[in-house]
């Protein structure tokens, strides 16, 4: 069985709503494939994934020496939500609005390839 190796962001102030798409997109890809999309993605989330899809594979590297970059994949990537900050939004007449401000928590999890 291939050992997994993860890596986690807590508390980011994205919506998981808008992180998700980004996260279908690369995950059960290789290592470098995911690297490639999320580099070249101009979104937010993409930039917030792919830290922590690097410091995945940083622990995978740590922690086993064998391993190279080419030989790992994204096996799992998870989008919680976070907690939510409610901020007062003035509105006409005296009223008022709540915004609410989401925040994420982002896992990736990165193991061995299985066979090629």
């Amino acid at each position: 069985m291939a050992t997994t190796y993860k890596a986690c962001a807590k508390y980011l102030l994205v919506s998981p709503s808008k992180v998700r798409p980004v996260a279908n997109l690369v995950r059960g890809k290789s290592y470098e494939e995911a690297y490639g999309i999320l580099s070249a993605m101009p979104q937010k989330g993409a930039r917030l994934i792919l830290k922590v899809l690097v410091s995945a594979g940083a622990n995978a590297m740590y922690r086993n020496n064998k391993l190279d970059e080419s030989q790992l994949e994204v096996s799992a990537i998870y989008v919680d939500g976070g907690p939510v900050l409610k901020r007062v939004w003035a509105r006409s007449h005296g009223k008022r609005d709540i915004l609410l401000k989401r925040m994420s928590h982002i896992t990736v999890e990165v193991s061995e390839s299985v066979g090629e």
